[in-house]
């Protein structure tokens, strides 16, 4: 069997990173997106991994533009061949409470968050569905499932992706297709760790487990549901939150 391919959007933020490197590390071609090389350090960034041992690809892409993702997805399988799985790991925030947010504020995080979704997933289903074989899995949030002060766009962006993985499910099981949920709590990353150290204590303090994740501990789930052996797996939301949310 040839290597698998997996593309991973947002790769280079903290959980992505980390789920490509394990993607990568058991066996994955796996390659990245990214808006603007240069601003993202991309280059850097790659050379970073290649030094730890992973070798991750890259292509430019806004994923919240359908046409972009067009072009993407030629330039990608042209290069890389046909793709076996997807992360779709971009995200952004633009918080704010709702009488005091701005249009472009809701519209840009629905966009990157969820929107983007459907646009990097509509390139690749078709081959999925006709090869009979595919892994789709989806990065949401315990804000997701909670909502969150200052985050009505981030929190429904990340309901709906859960919604769109259940309703994909159904429709791609015949296919020998998964699509599921990864709704991680809170994650030490460059973006929590910049939050101040009371606010950061405070949070902490609410999660049962007494501390942040890690990114492998997300990225370990990831790579599961993208082997033949979650393969019975499917339309599921799995929660890495340290017990902060739980549900049946």
């Amino acid at each position: 069997m040839s290597k698998r391919v997996a593309l991973v959007t947002g790769g280079n933020g903290g959980i992505g990173t980390s789920i490509c490197q394990q993607l990568a590390g058991v066996g994955y071609r796996v390659v990245t997106t990214c808006v603007d090389p240069q601003k993202e350090a991309i280059a850097s960034w790659r050379a970073v991994q290649r030094e730890l041992g992973y070798e991750i690809h890259w292509v430019a892409c806004d994923v919240s533009d359908y046409g972009a993702c067009v072009s993407m997805a030629s330039e990608l399988e042209a290069e890389h061949g046909k793709i076996d799985v997807i992360v779709n790991a971009a995200g952004i925030t633009r918080d704010a409470f709702l009488h005091k947010m701005e249009p472009e504020s809701w519209n840009a995080v629905i966009d990157v968050n969820l929107i983007s979704a459907f646009n990097v997933t509509r390139q690749f289903i078709g081959s999925m569905r006709t090869r009979e074989f595919g892994r789709i899995i989806n990065i949401a949030s315990v804000n997701g499932q909670t909502g969150q002060f200052g985050q009505t766009n981030y929190s429904a962006a990340k309901a709906g992706m859960h919604g769109f993985t259940m309703a994909l499910a159904k429709e791609s099981a015949l296919k020998g297709i998964t699509v599921n949920t990864i709704s991680p709590g809170y994650i030490r990353t460059s973006m929590t760790e910049a939050i101040p150290d009371k606010v950061r204590a405070a949070i902490v303090a609410q999660i049962p487990a007494g501390r942040m994740g890690e990114p492998g501990e997300v990225a370990r789930v990831a790579v599961f549901l993208a082997s033949d052996d979650s393969q019975y797996i499917n339309g599921a939301n799995i929660p890495i939150n340290g017990a902060l949310f739980c549900s049946f």
